[in-house]
């Protein structure tokens, strides 16, 4: 007889650390902090979806619980684990839950004037934006997922006005199977976008976006060699066009350097 070892899910385990290690770094002489005001600290968890796409945005989800007591959490798991009727589901959960939430987005013409790690970071300092404008203040921290802290990459140009970012940025690889918030996160953003692409899809019905949601599927490949790409692909990415259907992308302008070193250092800081 096979046993069967039941994986535990996403927690706050990680956002709590880090609601402890602000309460010791809190001052008395500090205004502001739980000590003083009774006010809880606010926790941030952001995630992103479309990255490797060949068409539509690339968006990021974020989701802000109040600690150390954020109330019932939500069943929530790796987006990539869940069926799109079990997403669906979760979403009104998840927002009645969360202190604040939202979702981000850049277009893929974004995305080809700054490159995919600018144009991330923009949809991620706009959905920080929503959140922190529907809160009134920036939160205390935030959990993102991975080795990379690819926010301080958002184009200073399209950046003007947008928030500052929180005190702590922490790093967790796998963060979207193991913090609540970032599960959170990731739900609402594939939720979004593929809802996105889905709508799309009715005005370019031969790429196959209701199903492919943009990304590189034999069925979407053969679609943009057949009729071409749409308004919405990509097109300083490989489309696996010839040469005389590429549209020269706006970044080549200036062949002897590279995009990302173009992209001007957007401000994130508290």
């Amino acid at each position: 007889m096979t046993t069967r070892t039941t994986v535990p899910g996403p927690d706050l385990s990680v956002e709590l650390s880090l609601v402890a290690a602000q309460l010791a770094l809190a001052s008395p002489g500090v205004p502001g902090r739980t000590e003083r005001t009774g006010r809880p600290l606010l926790v941030a968890g952001m995630d992103e979806v479309g990255r490797g796409a060949l068409a539509g945005p690339v968006s990021v989800g974020v989701v802000v619980v109040a600690l150390p007591d954020a109330g019932p959490q939500p069943a929530v798991r790796d987006s990539k684990v869940l069926s799109a009727k079990r997403r669906e589901a979760l979403v009104p959960e998840i927002l009645a839950w969360g202190a604040a939430a939202a979702v981000g987005h850049a277009e893929p013409g974004e995305i080809d004037r700054y490159g995919i790690s600018a144009a991330l970071a923009l949809a991620g300092r706009r959905a920080w934006h929503r959140v922190a404008a529907d809160l009134g203040r920036i939160p205390d921290a935030l959990v993102l997922d991975g080795r990379d802290n690819w926010l301080p990459r958002s184009p200073l140009q399209a950046s003007v006005g947008l928030a500052p970012g929180p005190g702590s940025v922490h790093l967790q690889v796998k963060a979207d199977a193991t913090c609540a918030t970032v599960a959170a996160a990731s739900i609402l953003a594939k939720v979004e976008r593929d809802g996105l692409m889905t709508g799309l899809a009715e005005a370019f019905p031969d790429y196959g976006w209701e199903g492919n949601k943009g990304y590189g599927a034999a069925v979407h490949r053969q679609a943009i060699l057949d009729r071409g790409p749409s308004p919405y692909h990509r097109m300083s990415w490989n489309l696996g066009l010839s040469p005389g259907h590429e549209a020269t992308p706006v970044w080549s302008a200036r062949p002897e350097q590279g995009r990302e070193q173009r992209v001007q250092q957007g401000e994130w800081t508290a």
